[in-house]
């Protein structure tokens, strides 16, 4: 699998080694994200920034900016992940 979080583009969710934010937070506010699955996020950093998308009720949360366009492609195999 490709890692999406390879882009040049500056990603306040993953600063510090992916730790800092992602790792931030309480047990509620953590969830996984549904395209790099197992990868944690912080769901109050990852909204901040604007890294999540709606889907059939549900919100996601993305690890990484490259995340949300992966999920346009194909939300139910994404929102699949989160089952």
């Amino acid at each position: 699998m490709s890692n999406c979080c390879s882009t040049n583009e500056t990603n306040p969710a993953a600063e510090n080694g992916g730790r800092e934010n992602l790792l931030g937070g309480g047990t509620d506010d953590m969830t996984t994200c549904p395209v790099m699955v197992g990868t944690p996020v912080s769901k109050k950093t990852a909204e901040a920034a604007g890294l999540y998308r709606d889907f059939k009720g549900e919100r996601y949360y993305f690890c990484c900016a490259g995340c949300g366009p992966a999920f346009d492609s194909d939300p139910a195999k994404y929102a699949a992940n989160m089952a």
